[in-house]
């Protein structure tokens, strides 16, 4: 029996976070444990008008590219992937794995290479996004897997998803996600006045130049679930130290308690208490991965728990992130990079953010409503 919310999330891609329109060419990408996703997106576009096609791929196959392909293959683009970032109008990306840590085993260097040949093409697509040219979303399927790192059984995790998108029955996910936009944006514009944010926490005191820079509303178009403010911090002008409370996953991977110190703008140093080899090759993987590409804060007070996924975990209410690595163009980053790595700070219980001095966010809250910080200041 087919589960009406995963239905009504295939709806809700389509027509509100896409607003797929007809006679638009969608991808839907997802692993064969996402099929019953894949096809409830694909039924929503064909009723929207749209062109909807699958790239399902088993879940084995990085791993197998990853141990056994020649240097050439692990980093050969083929012309059909660079002729489908030009055409493609839109891209639906579903997360969903039955494993992991599939690719914990993995060379961290391969991987690192893997990863940044494949930067060209996501750079591209988010040139044509930021030029209203193309659209993209990612969302998650529940899995066992992923139950089990959230520490779920698969039946509370599928709540945990679901309540999260607004699409279980007694919903309605699009006035909820408006709503959402609209407070968040009234937040965004309260910080383009800022100069330089100062992040305070255990082990972390830590400075970043945004003067410039424009902040974006994260409401549910980009990511499924969302809920968070962000923007690319000036790339010469982050100094101090910080302390990342949650582990930093990347690719599957955990990195735990990561510890950075930043000068003129460069990771300078860095230790973990697991993992450091990884650390270290995802720092090396280029110029600019030793650069911070975004800071963001979580506004999603309805995700309350570290699940072991960057979806969630980085819009949980009273956080903030940072990402190592390529910037956002449409704010005025200006750091490229094949690296994007999230790193959660737990400001929730013993944590301070001031704005140009001025104390604006205090466990885990800012301390006005929308629209009056920038009207105090």
């Amino acid at each position: 029996m087919s589960d009406p919310r995963v239905a009504k999330l295939g709806e809700l891609l389509v027509n509100y976070s896409l607003a797929l329109q007809p006679g638009k060419l969608v991808r839907i990408d997802g692993a064969t444990v996402a099929v019953p996703l894949v096809t409830e997106i694909y039924r929503a576009a064909l009723r929207a008008g749209a062109l909807p096609r699958t790239r399902i791929e088993a879940e084995e196959l990085e791993l197998i590219s990853l141990k056994e392909a020649s240097d050439e293959q692990l980093v050969f683009i083929a012309d059909v992937d660079r002729q489908e970032v030009e055409e493609l109008d839109a891209i639906v990306t579903i997360w969903a794995d039955r494993n992991t840590r599939a690719l914990s085993g993995a060379e961290p260097d391969r991987v690192s290479r893997r990863i940044a040949s494949r930067r060209q093409l996501i750079n591209r697509f988010w040139e044509r996004i930021d030029a209203d040219e193309a659209a993209w979303v990612g969302t998650r399927f529940p899995t066992e897997a992923h139950a089990q790192d959230a520490e779920m059984s698969l039946a509370e995790y599928e709540e945990f998803v679901y309540s999260a998108c607004h699409v279980r029955e007694q919903d309605d996910p699009v006035a909820h996600w408006r709503g959402v936009s609209s407070e968040l944006e009234a937040r965004a514009r309260d910080l383009e006045t800022v100069r330089e944010l100062r992040i305070v926490g255990p082990d972390t005191d830590l400075r970043l130049g945004v003067e410039g820079r424009s902040w974006l509303a994260a409401d549910g178009k980009l990511n499924m679930p969302d809920g968070e403010i962000f923007t690319s911090p000036v790339e010469t002008e982050t100094e101090g130290e910080i302390r990342f409370s949650f582990p930093a996953i990347f690719h599957g991977r955990g990195v735990e308690d990561v510890r950075l110190r930043f000068e003129g703008g460069r990771v300078v140093a860095a230790e973990a208490k697991t993992a450091n080899d990884y650390l270290r090759s995802l720092l090396d993987m280029d110029d600019g991965a030793r650069v911070l590409g975004e800071l963001a804060f979580g506004m999603n007070y309805e995700i309350d728990r570290f699940t072991r996924d960057i979806l969630f975990d980085e819009k949980i209410g009273g956080t903030i992130h940072l990402a190592l690595g390529a910037s956002f163009k449409k704010v005025g980053g200006e750091n490229d990079s094949g690296l994007h790595w999230d790193m959660i700070c737990d400001l929730r219980s013993d944590g301070e953010v001031y704005a140009d001095g001025e104390l604006v966010w205090q466990a885990g809250r800012f301390l006005q409503e929308p629209g009056l910080v920038a009207a105090a200041r």
